[in-house]
């Protein structure tokens, strides 16, 4: 799939301009200086890219608050995002109950396509959970995991998506995972290439943490419609713990190597985020180190705010990545 070019820059720049504030002297009869007027001319430049929002970034407004999941596309074009990144178990709780049937899927398009273009947002994907491991070496189970992708490769055509996202779970010996993944994606990928939908990849944990091997894996699949999504932050191989998340990771891999090695397969780009310093910056992640990898790979499509952290309320730690994408933006070569 061709990236998506930059439209409505105008419109972007003025939102950039907006959300990072705008260089002001402090006697507004005078003349601004050079560096004042070259400081607010490149906050005011449209950055490479445009803004989605990954759905996980409200998960706890919807588990925890009751906030309706279908309020995503209003929330989303509040804070200043373009695109819709779906989260399939988000709505769980509605389509589990029903079996996923056609009928309940059907609900599912008919109101997010409705809400995204009473809001004029741009679907963009679905993040796919829970549905069965592509990776497995138990064949039939790995045959009937990709089944169960089908439904939501048929969602995502429905609702203008470009992709889905899957992971890629189900063994952890290298030997095993390669093949079982690229038979897996290959099977998923060709039901998908006559629904105009690409299958990604998130590197997001075990063995799909491996960069170098994920890279590999999608060489061999070899076709267009399968692609990544490189995570700034998902790239643990091994906790400490594997039955506790929280128990610390054993085995990472380098996170700007691993995103410069799944940027040439990217078709969507997840800004992960935790915690913030003073400055607004991201605790653990060189933003303008990492954002300067996606340009130089010749990305130009949507980049997914994604934040996970505990110390900001979730608009407020979606609001300052937001904030800090345009600002590393401002400051790359």
């Amino acid at each position: 799939m061709k990236r998506r070019t930059f439209i409505h820059q105008s419109a972007r720049a003025g939102a950039a301009f907006s959300l990072l504030g705008m260089a002001a002297c402090k006697d507004k009869t005078k003349t601004a200086s050079p560096e004042a007027e070259e400081a607010a001319a490149t906050m005011a430049a449209a950055p490479f890219f445009k803004l989605s929002l990954a759905q996980w970034s409200i998960h706890r407004m919807i588990f925890n608050e009751g906030a309706d999941p279908y309020s995503f596309a209003e929330k989303a074009k509040a804070w200043g995002f373009e695109g819709l990144e779906y989260v399939s178990q988000l709505y769980r709780g509605t389509l589990e109950p029903a079996g996923y049937s056609p009928e309940a899927m059907q609900e599912f398009v008919d109101k997010c396509n409705a809400e995204a273009e009473k809001h004029g947002m741009t679907n963009l994907l679905i993040m796919i959970d829970g549905q069965g491991d592509l990776a497995t070496s138990d064949e039939a189970a790995r045959i009937a995991a990709v089944a169960n992708h089908h439904k939501w490769v048929d969602a995502a055509a429905a609702m203008g998506c470009h992709s889905i996202r899957v992971n890629l779970a189900g063994s952890n010996d290298p030997e095993a995972w390669v093949p079982n993944s690229v038979d897996g994606l290959t099977r998923l990928a060709t039901y998908a290439a006559d629904k105009n939908i690409n299958i990604l990849v998130e590197n997001h944990g075990g063995l799909s943490s491996n960069a170098q091997m994920l890279a590999s894996v999608m060489a061999q699949v070899g076709m267009d419609n399968c692609g990544t999504l490189p995570d700034f932050g998902n790239f643990c191989i091994r906790r400490n713990d594997p039955a506790d998340y929280g128990s610390g990771c054993a085995e990472m891999y380098d996170i700007y190597q691993g995103v410069t090695e799944l940027m040439p397969y990217a078709k969507a780009v997840s800004a992960k985020s935790h915690d913030f310093d003073a400055e607004g910056n991201e605790a653990q992640i060189d933003y303008v180190r990492m954002m300067q990898i996606v340009k130089d790979a010749g990305y130009t499509g949507f980049v997914g705010v994604e934040y996970e952290g505990n110390t900001l309320g979730e608009e407020a730690g979606i609001i300052a990545t937001r904030d800090l994408l345009l600002k590393a933006a401002a400051a790359m070569t």
